[in-house]
């Protein structure tokens, strides 16, 4: 088991060996494994890479984040400039349905809404707008109705062969339940990415429309 300290200071360095982040405005605070990042970044995508960026290192059991997006005066833009950006953004990325998904922003704050048929669609559609200049923040309210459904049995075991098909998880630990298009996900995995990777194959399950992640990091 690694110390608060030891884990603040790899956090530290991750943290400065990330190319996109100016890490000396980030503030590292750890607590029984759980990481809190504090301090300013000049856009979401900054924000989000840094929570990214503490979950790699080895030992971190959770990640709160509490920095705050400052846009810097140059990338400030009106509602409404922002609301046409992201219409654009979403139009233009070949993996997002736009006609199916709807956006609004506030105070530099984009929503999305609307229902698509997978997750990766979901995913799409926020990565759309994450590196677009003067967001501060996306919430993904875009729900998950599948066109074609499958039996809970069926979707269990195709989540369970496609985590034995991948060399970096440990398929024995993870527990897989389904039931009306849900998915239940419990037990341990020995890190963040790995927990990451469990979560992604059972969205790539069809009739998937929810994913209950209970799976612990456990090092």
């Amino acid at each position: 088991m690694r110390t608060d300290m030891e884990l603040q200071k790899d956090v530290a360095e991750e943290l400065k060996w990330e190319p996109r982040l100016q890490e000396d405005e980030i503030g590292v605070a750890v607590k029984n494994g759980v990481v809190t990042l504090t301090g300013f970044v000049p856009d979401y995508a900054q924000r989000r890479t840094a929570a990214k960026a503490a979950e790699r290192v080895v030992g971190v059991r959770a990640v709160a984040q509490e920095l705050v997006v400052k846009v810097p005066e140059m990338f400030r833009y009106s509602d409404t400039e922002l609301a046409h950006r992201v219409v654009n953004a979403l139009a233009w990325d070949v993996e997002v349905p736009n006609e199916k998904i709807q956006a609004k922003v506030e105070d530099g704050w984009v929503t999305l809404e609307g229902t698509v048929d997978w997750q990766y669609q979901r995913n799409a559609a926020e990565r759309a707008v994450r590196y677009l200049g003067g967001i501060k923040g996306v919430a993904n309210q875009i729900a998950i109705a599948p066109s074609m459904s499958a039996s809970a049995y069926d979707v269990a075991q195709r989540i369970k062969a496609a985590l034995h098909r991948t060399a970096e998880v440990e398929a024995k630990r993870v527990e897989v339940t389904a039931k009306d298009g849900k998915v239940v996900l419990t037990g341990s995995v020995r890190s963040w990415p790995e927990r990451a990777d469990v979560e992604r194959a059972a969205w790539s399950a069809s009739g998937v429309m929810a994913v209950d992640d209970r799976l612990a990091v456990v090092v």
